[in-house]
């Protein structure tokens, strides 16, 4: 059995293949990000779902890519946990860049791929190797653009009184704004990028409000300098995305990288089905 898994900080989408191609089955559980979680948490998550933990032994290939998997240590460290868990199984993690890359961009074809979900990442693709000019700080110092920038940006307009009268009627009926409440998910619960990103549901559901349009369009437009830019063929080779904010934001995303005259590519919510695409034409 192959399992294919890609994990972003919110949920990891999972997908069982045989060794014919033919699926098996699929399940979710919750993100499974090395930066912001233990040992234990990871655990946990694995265990508790009813698909993986039933099937474990007869995994044999798990291909994992997730947010949290730039850097050696972090592979390592869920390695370890696989190892123990997947007993009869070879494990390759990678960062969740190269999901998105197989996902949007064919092998021999050159392409900048975008994240825009929970988080926010950009790498060129030079039809076989992943570049990347900016190292992730993580969700509080990066994430131009992501659900949690978002999230971040609609919390602090809010209690610095930024947010118009009308909005902020609005926001405060569907969330609890409590300063306790907020400060105990961001200092002292797991997942506080997460939890940020939850916010981002209403500059959706609103963007059509002026103040969210503004928002809206200064957040992608700050991507693309601080970003995509950052590439000398930003402007000869298709800029492609996948995540849930890319996703529901698309017509506003298509604005800001035509505003900058770069190439719009594909632009995808969920890398996994283009992910077993990829993984079936190497079985």
């Amino acid at each position: 059995m192959v399992l294919i898994v890609d994990s972003g900080a919110t949920k990891s989408d999972w997908i069982a293949l045989n060794d014919k191609g033919e699926q098996l089955f699929t399940t979710q559980t919750l993100g499974l990000s090395p930066e912001v979680l233990t040992r234990e948490v990871i655990e946990d998550r694995l265990a508790n779902n009813f698909e993986i933990s039933k099937n474990k032994e007869k995994v044999t290939q798990l291909y994992f890519y997730g947010a949290g998997c730039g850097t050696d240590r972090m592979k390592l460290f869920l390695k370890e946990i696989f190892k123990d868990f997947f007993p009869n199984a070879k494990a390759e993690v990678r960062e969740d860049t190269f999901a998105a890359i197989y996902a949007t961009t064919k092998i021999g074809h050159q392409g900048i791929v975008c994240i825009l979900g929970t988080g926010s990442n950009c790498s060129y693709y030079d039809g076989h190797q992943l570049f990347q000019k900016v190292t992730s700080l993580g969700y509080i110092l990066m994430d131009d653009g992501s659900g949690n920038f978002f999230g971040r940006k609609l919390l602090r307009d809010y209690y610095f009184h930024k947010m118009p009268q009308d909005l902020g009627i609005k926001f405060v009926k569907e969330y609890d704004l409590d300063a306790d409440n907020i400060k105990e998910h961001l200092y002292k619960q797991p997942n506080p990028n997460t939890y940020l990103a939850t916010f981002a549901r209403f500059i959706v559901e609103n963007k059509e409000h002026a103040y969210c349009r503004g928002v809206i369009d200064k957040a992608f437009q700050q991507f693309v300098n601080n970003y995509i830019m950052q590439f000398e063929l930003a402007t000869k080779v298709p800029i492609s995305f996948v995540g849930s904010i890319a996703h529901y934001l698309r017509e506003e995303l298509a604005t800001v990288i035509e505003r900058n005259d770069l190439i719009l590519g594909v632009i995808r919510q969920r890398p996994i089905d283009g992910l077993v695409e990829f993984h079936k034409s190497t079985i």
